[in-house]
This record gives structure tokens, C-alpha cells and sequence, in this order.
């Protein structure tokens, strides 16, 4: 099932969520402003399932999330705290504390933001491996095919995406096996380098609506 949304959301979107897809986004124009659109606590105990928003999101960003998987352009403080399983990328700003309590999944937000926004005590920056860059551009297609957003058209035209992978101190298992449990349609996409190069690619197809 895939819920679209045009415009603004609240408080606890996608709490529980255990499959299907959310996508949230209020035209190219909020996605360039960083527009808020979604509140505070969105996925909180998400075990399943993916989220986009071409917008900006609250406090307590996925929290308590185990399994799900979301683009977002921006959060407040408290980001994945006690996230447990599960991918989220950040295509803007973050607020502080961010990681806190984090054991499991992986986040990845922009090496611009990083630097200050950790709680260090729990996660840990560490740069891109081919993998995932591979698997980002590959997020960040879905995340502009979804939406329409003019920030992910603009990550995606760059040589080298300008994230850092933030994952716990004790990471369990492999970054591929964290994408494949999180992102089966993505990890379909990893045992063959070749076809992954083919669809992932260095830059997006021309599509200048987004632009």
C-alpha cells in the first residue's frame, strides 16, 4: 500500500509502521525552503515498510525504529535515538543528541552536519564505502521519483555524494546485510556490481521539472 500526502503533516506519522509506503511532499518549492512537514516522533516503533518526505521533520526523528527505511530533508533534535534496525537518510539539516541510545540500523547525514550533531557516547562517523554509495543513489532516485525533490536532483548529479555513514559503536553484522534486512529491493540489486553500476549510475536522468 503507498499513502501519498500534498502538504503538511503531524505528530507520529508512520508510528508502528509494518509495511507499505509513506510519502509526504508540498511541491518543489518547500523542498528548496526546508518546509517542516511532518511533526515530532515520526515512525516511532516503525518495524517495516519506507518513508519519504520532501520536507523537513521534528524531534525524535525514528525513534525506537527497528526495520524501516526514510528520506528526509531535515530533523530536530534527538535523531534515530534508540533506533535499533533500519536505514534513514538525512538530506539536510540535524539537530543535537543525534544517535542517542542507537544500537542497530544504520543513518547517514551530511558530512557538513556531523561534526556537531553526534552523541558520540552511542555512534560514530565513518565515510562511504562503494556499497553505499551505490545503495544512497539508488534511495535517493526512489526518494526523487516519489516526490519530485529538487534537493535530492541535486545530490544525485554530484560525482561523490557528500554524506557520512553514522552507525553504532558496537554495529552488529555488515553494511550489506544492514541494507538487504532493511531495503529488500534495494539489496536485490547488490549481488550483481555490474547491473547496480547500470541502474545507480553517476547522474540521474535528465528531468528538468526537477531542476
Amino acid at each position: 500500500m503507498t499513502l501519498k500526502l500534498q502538504g503538511e503533516a503531524n505528530d507520529y506519522v508512520g508510528k508502528g509502521l509494518s509495511g507499505g509506503t509513506v510519502v509526504i511532499a508540498s511541491g518543489k518549492n518547500a523542498s528548496k525552503r526546508g518546509d517542516v512537514l511532518a511533526g515530532n516522533t515520526v515512525l516511532y516503533g516503525a518495524t517495516s515498510g519506507q518513508l519519504f518526505v520532501a520536507g523537513q521533520a521534528g524531534e525524535r526523528f525514528a525513534v525506537r525504529n527497528s526495520g524501516a527505511v526514510a528520506v528526509v530533508e531535515g530533523v530536530g533534535q534527538h535523531g534515530c535515538e534508540y533506533m535499533t534496525g533500519g536505514i534513514v537518510a538525512v538530506l539536510g539539516p540535524a539537530g543535537l543528541n543525534f544517535g542517542s541510545g542507537m544500537t542497530g540500523g544504520l543513518a547517514y547525514v551530511l558530512r557538513t552536519e556531523a561534526e556537531h550533531i553526534l552523541n558520540t557516547e552511542f555512534v560514530q562517523p565513518h565515510e562511504l564505502e562503494q556499497m553505499e554509495e551505490r545503495c544512497l543513489r539508488g534511495l535517493l532516485e526512489t526518494h526523487l521519483t516519489l516526490t519530485g525533490s529538487p534537493r535530492a536532483f541535486r545530490f544525485l548529479a554530484m560525482p561523490s555524494l557528500p554524506f557520512l555513514r553514522i552507525q553504532p559503536i558496537h554495529f552488529q553484522g555488515t553494511l550489506e546485510g544492514a541494507w538487504k534486512a532493511a531495503a529488500p529491493r534495494i539489496g536485490d540489486w547488490l549481488p550483481t556490481p555490474a547491473a547496480a553500476e547500470n541502474y545507480f549510475g553517476a547522474q540521474p536522468s535528465p528531468a528538468p521539472q526537477y531542476a
